[in-house]
């Protein structure tokens, strides 16, 4: 038992490894008081957690808030098939990454990474994604985002290697 469980420990450590060295560029610092609130979640990479098992979320948002311990709370929430989902989690920033790199956690003690990469400078909008672009998402303060403001966050999520062409629309209500 003991051995399986420093297994499983040193299976975990190494996946909090270096980002690859082909990673994408986040920008250069979040300012994590004007991040903090209610994200629209404009499009996203079909993942397992919101596409997989029968679910099909639509008019998502993500909700960031501060936490008595210094990290960020997290509440995720989807409309799915009628259903509301939710889901709480917690964050932190990563030391060193200007806050734009983040790792997320659902269900300790498990984390994943949340990179910054595109910030509109008034925080109207964010693209998201992950060291092994696996995960994006477009995100915007509200539930539709202009023409020109998601060509933008295309160009920079294309620009870092995304493949955009595979992006999900996520309904939003009216």
């Amino acid at each position: 038992m003991r051995a399986a469980l420093l297994g499983a420990l040193l299976l975990l450590a190494g996946c909090a490894g270096a980002p690859p060295a082909d990673a994408p560029r986040t920008v250069p610092a979040v300012e994590l008081g004007r991040y903090l609130g209610t994200w629209h979640e404009i499009a996203r990479l079909p993942n397992r957690f919101q596409d997989g098992g029968g679910r099909a979320c639509e008019a998502v948002t993500a909700t960031y808030s501060p936490r008595d311990d210094g990290g960020i709370g997290v509440v995720n929430r989807c409309d799915d098939a009628g259903k509301l989902r939710e889901a709480t989690g917690r964050a932190y920033a990563v030391p060193g990454s200007g806050d734009a790199r983040l790792r997320v956690s659902f269900f300790w003690p498990f984390y994943g990474d949340y990179w910054v990469i595109g910030l509109d400078p008034g925080y109207r909008w964010a693209v998201v994604g992950a060291p092994d672009r696996r995960y994006l998402w477009v995100l915007a303060r509200e539930r539709r985002l202009a023409p020109a403001e998601w060509s933008r966050a295309i160009a920079i999520a294309r620009s870092e290697g995304f493949a955009v062409e595979r992006l999900r629309l996520t309904r939003q209500p009216d």
